[in-house]
């Protein structure tokens, strides 16, 4: 991509505080967005073939949408951690492991997205953001869900399409969870936590796919109670 045609783009954003440059074969994150971190509000670098969000990220101060789906990122820099501003993070289709370790300094983050990584574990970082809604697991190795995810704070968790085969029973005890997404992984019923129908805020339970037959679920005792909840919160939004 010629320099001229980056030139443009730079002038956009200024003006729009957008920077979009998506499916253009980039392999580094453009050097030239430095001169715009007070400006930006919106960075997004998708379909491209970048390895490496370089430390210059947390610059970017003012910074609320950064989506970078469908790249080649093995990794994140713990300065991506200084957005105090990010409310929106994408980050589908890479080859992320891990997060950071002060991912949980992000506390405005509100959604985010890492499906089709390669995380095996739901990573505790995002117990202490206090803001999180939607995070979006699915497509990764998870093979467990550890005692921590007692403290998430999201209303939406998708971990379809995984390898769990435990679950705690803290996730229960999620103050805010609403919908719950567990399709296409290897549960037995009999790791499914009963806690979940009888004792927990969850409304949506998606099972789908894994190694029992929904008519079973549905004769577990608490099953009841958790279509009580079910149909509450259908009849809410109908």
């Amino acid at each position: 991509m010629g320099n001229s045609a980056l030139k443009a783009h730079l002038e956009t954003a200024q003006k729009t505080g957008v920077f979009q440059l998506t499916g253009k074969g980039l392999t580094e994150f453009p050097e030239d967005l430095q001169k715009l971190t007070s400006n930006l509000r919106t960075i997004d670098l998708s379909n491209n073939k970048m390895e490496i969000l370089p430390p210059l990220i947390g610059k970017f101060s003012f910074l609320k949408s950064l989506v970078l789906n469908n790249n080649k990122l093995t990794a994140l820099p713990e300065e991506l951690c200084k957005l105090k501003k990010l409310e929106t993070l994408h980050l589908n289709g890479n080859h992320l492991r891990q997060l950071p370790a002060a991912f949980g300094q992000l506390s405005a983050l509100k959604t985010l997205s890492l499906s089709g990584n390669q995380l095996r574990t739901v990573p505790t970082q995002l117990c202490g953001l206090r803001h999180l809604d939607v995070v979006d697991l699915s497509k990764n190795q998870i093979q467990s869900v550890p005692d921590t995810v007692g403290e998430l704070q999201a209303i939406e968790l998708n971990l379809n399409q995984n390898q769990i085969s435990q679950i705690s029973v803290q996730i229960s005890h999620c103050p805010r969870l609403k919908v719950l997404r567990l399709e296409e992984n290897c549960l037995e019923l009999s790791m499914l936590p009963r806690s979940i129908l009888s004792d927990s805020q969850i409304s949506l339970l998606a099972v789908e796919g894994n190694l029992f037959e929904i008519k079973k679920l549905r004769e577990l005792e608490g099953y009841d109670k958790y279509m009580e909840r079910f149909t509450a919160t259908k009849k809410k939004f109908a």
